[in-house]
């Protein structure tokens, strides 16, 4: 079992594709049921997203990295970009009523929403969900 796997790519919408196969691979990989699953997919395909369209403004010249570690029962997954960061403090609630019929301005909030804890480190250029409990197979180490 590799309990700390990497992809990298240049950024593109196609990013998705990549992650959603990561995922796969290791919610099979560590016995992750079904209801975690979908959390953990919905989370980490709007981070990827965030990271491809608002960190590096869909620049193929600038990449994209999502990094996963197994921390006890929980996985880690942190996902970075080489965008200028932005402001997470301050991000208007996508559930406030002038907010409503906005395209967009969601991604964040289901991040925070989906995973147990949502960090961003470096200014907004790394973002780090964590799952608690979600192991079901042990790691040898």
């Amino acid at each position: 079992m590799n309990a700390n796997q990497s992809i990298r790519f240049a950024s593109a919408l196609d990013g998705i594709t990549h992650t959603e196969r990561m995922i796969e691979s290791v919610c099979t990989e560590f016995g992750v049921g079904e209801e975690h699953y979908g959390e953990i997919l919905i989370s980490l395909t709007e981070a990827v997203n965030n990271a491809v369209v608002h960190g590096n403004k869909l620049d193929s010249n600038k990449m994209v990295s999502v990094d996963f570690t197994v921390d006890g029962d929980d996985m880690v997954f942190r996902v970075t970009d080489e965008g200028p960061g932005f402001d997470f403090e301050n991000i208007p609630d996508p559930t406030s009523p002038e907010n409503l019929e906005k395209p967009n301005g969601r991604g964040v909030f289901l991040m925070r929403s989906l995973a147990d804890v949502c960090d961003f480190e470096e200014l907004g250029r790394v973002a780090v969900l964590r799952f608690k409990d979600v192991v079901s197979v042990s790691v040898q180490g």
